[in-house]
């Protein structure tokens, strides 16, 4: 009976549904930021309901990309989550499949915005930030984005180096505002450029821009929803603006490697990570503003995310292959007439 059992044992370690357990991964390719409460919302009860290991792996877009592509002949990882516009050059490097959505049970309680970022059906939004100005509202008030750069203000203002997350978004509303809206960038870069020598800093992180605004060397400055819960906090007045010609912002995006051996899984795990129970959790720890329309929270927590319709509608985001095709453009001409 021993040996039978050993033999038993010995077997069963050998079969196919032993092996098909064994093999159940699935490689997730993500931002590092927030690794902590993704692990206790997102993943650990993933993998409880799959029955599945999750593995993990962190890093900046470029580095993530470019892993990708270097193993674009035997795929590494399963899905990632990028901007939309590493999206867009995701699937120009055929690195990425397109996403059959009839097998994600909540797509449809997705903002529209979020269903088919792209207009290619090769990703989807799961959250996105608005930009906007935040102001002294004692000292000034801003109407457009245009305001920035008036004689009385823009001696106050802090404004986004090109080469930010922020950069390209608040160049593309202000050109807006000034009647210009072309790709290139030319009109607010120049604009910026023949007040260079007034604004007060070219910002490369926006955590500098609360002490600087406590301090009362800036009154208003370009920044991201995310960021805003530190202004909160300052014993000085200030406000979030919205300007006529609107808000802009960015969207983060779900992808699925091409060449994937474990796609259904991978959509089993976007599909948890857009559910409303998930994208609530998120959304109350102020991880993540939530793609799905459902999602109910709390004012404190709705102060400080980009949330509810009308927000979202409001949102004036730069197309990715506008962003794609002229970053070269934006950063050379950047550089030849404001030097940063």
């Amino acid at each position: 009976m021993k040996h039978a059992l050993i033999a038993s044992a010995a077997f069963l370690a050998l079969s196919p549904i032993a092996a098909s357990a064994q093999e159940k991964t699935l490689t997730i390719s993500v931002y590092a930021f927030a690794q902590d409460d993704f692990k206790s919302i997102v993943y650990d009860p993933f993998e409880a309901k799959c029955g599945c290991k999750l593995v993990v792996e962190t890093g900046n877009s470029v580095e993530r990309l470019a892993k990708m592509e270097a193993n674009k002949a035997n795929p590494v990882v399963d899905m990632a989550v990028v901007s939309m516009a590493d999206a867009l050059s995701a699937t120009r490097k055929g690195l990425i499949d397109k996403i059959d959505t009839a097998k994600l049970t909540n797509f449809d309680k997705l903002y529209d915005l979020a269903k088919d970022p792209n207009g290619d059906g090769m990703s989807v939004g799961y959250t996105f930030y608005a930009t906007s100005i935040a102001y002294r509202s004692d000292k000034m008030k801003i109407e457009s984005w245009a305001d920035l750069l008036k004689p009385e203000y823009v001696g106050h203002v802090a404004f986004p180096n090109v080469t930010t997350n922020q950069g390209p978004p608040a160049l593309y509303m202000l050109g807006l505002a000034l009647g210009k809206d072309s790709p290139d960038l030319k009109a607010p870069i120049a604009a910026v450029g023949e007040k260079k020598d007034d604004i007060v800093t070219f910002y490369e992180k926006s955590s500098q821009l609360v002490q600087l605004m406590q301090q009362e060397e800036i009154w208003a400055a370009p920044i991201g929803r995310f960021s805003w819960a530190g202004f909160t906090k300052l014993d000085v007045p200030v406000s979030w603006a919205t300007p006529k010609e609107g808000q802009t912002g960015g969207m983060n995006v779900m992808v699925m490697t091409k060449g994937s051996k474990n796609q259904d899984l991978a959509l089993q795990f976007m599909d948890f990570w857009l559910s409303t129970e998930i994208q609530t959790k998120l959304a109350e720890k102020l991880v993540d503003s939530p793609a799905n329309k459902e999602v109910k929270i709390s004012e404190e927590a709705a102060n400080n995310l980009t949330y509810g319709e009308d927000t979202v509608k409001n949102l004036k985001l730069i197309p990715s292959a506008a962003a794609l095709d002229n970053r070269a453009g934006w950063l050379k001409d950047w550089n030849d007439t404001v030097g940063q």
